[in-house]
């Protein structure tokens, strides 16, 4: 029995340490990332670290990556942000990080700044490298800038042993969302430490502060059916459009949404929520 409890207690140590490496290293890809729109522009920054099929949204919309900065003229805009929190998968296949961005127009000196914050999704390559597939980001006002890093304390803990499926539990949440009511649906299904952005607002931490948040709202979301889903072991996210009206039917807002799900105990849990919305020439 010693035995047995000790080769256990050595395998989750290695998990741990895997987990580790990986946060890590999507962390110094971030910098990496940053350190090039800073030498080479921001066009050739998303070319470098985007996959072949990377999504990113501009303004609002979804577009491809490599596609969409090739063709976009050169810019002397400066772009930097700061990762805040990181969290990636027991196999270290996806992962997804969020945190503080400053754009200045004019180039890095440049007295205007627009401040926000980003969602990036990473999925390794056969190479060990990290890729995003998908990048979008949320404006509010300017935020007092954090330096530090988190992640999850379970990260790397939960391998999904029986392939429990995010796609039963994401199809459970829109069910309840469209029947029952989104506040219904995220009283459900918000893991405890769940993250959302929303446009003009500062990140929302917490299952207690987001429902808060949704408390009064009485307006009603409208999720695309046939959604862009990608899981790896414990971790998976699922993206696409969304319609907001009020009660009469008429439409109040159009954007594009992201949610990150984790398994948590066997159960599939939304931990990070971000709606985008598309400007108002594009709706």
């Amino acid at each position: 029995m010693k035995k047995i409890l000790l080769l256990s207690l050595i395998i989750l140590g290695s998990l741990n340490i895997f987990a580790q490496n990986n946060l890590q290293k999507i962390y110094d890809t971030e910098k990496a990332f940053e350190r090039s729109a800073a030498e080479k522009g921001i066009n050739q920054a998303f070319i470098e670290f985007s996959t072949t099929d990377g999504t990113c949204f501009f303004p609002g919309y979804p577009v491809n990556c490599l596609e969409y900065f090739k063709k976009r003229e050169p810019s002397p805009a400066a772009l930097f942000w700061n990762p805040t929190f990181i969290d990636v998968s027991s196999n270290g296949a996806l992962g997804y990080s969020t945190g503080n961005s400053i754009y200045r127009p004019k180039g890095k000196d440049d007295t205007s700044s627009f401040y926000g914050e980003y969602a990036t999704i990473w999925q390794r390559q056969p190479d060990g490298n990290y890729k995003s597939v998908l990048d979008l980001g949320i404006s509010h006002e300017q935020p007092n800038t954090e330096t530090k890093w988190t992640s999850p304390p379970d990260t790397g803990k939960e391998l999904n042993e029986k392939k429990y499926s995010a796609a039963d539990a994401s199809t459970a949440f829109f069910e309840m969302s469209a029947k029952q009511g989104l506040n219904k649906a995220y009283k459900t299904y918000f893991a405890d430490d769940v993250r959302l952005l929303r446009d003009g607002k500062m990140p929302i931490v917490g299952k207690q502060n987001a429902l808060a948040e949704f408390k009064d709202n009485r307006s009603i979301v409208n999720f695309a059916k046939r959604s862009i889903f990608v899981g790896a072991a414990d971790l998976a996210y699922i993206s696409n459009s969304y319609t907001t009206t009020d009660k009469s039917g008429k439409t109040i807002e159009k954007g594009n949404f992201l949610q990150v799900w984790k398994l948590r105990g066997n159960k599939w849990q939304i931990v990070f929520d971000v709606f985008v919305p598309t400007p108002p020439d594009q709706k």
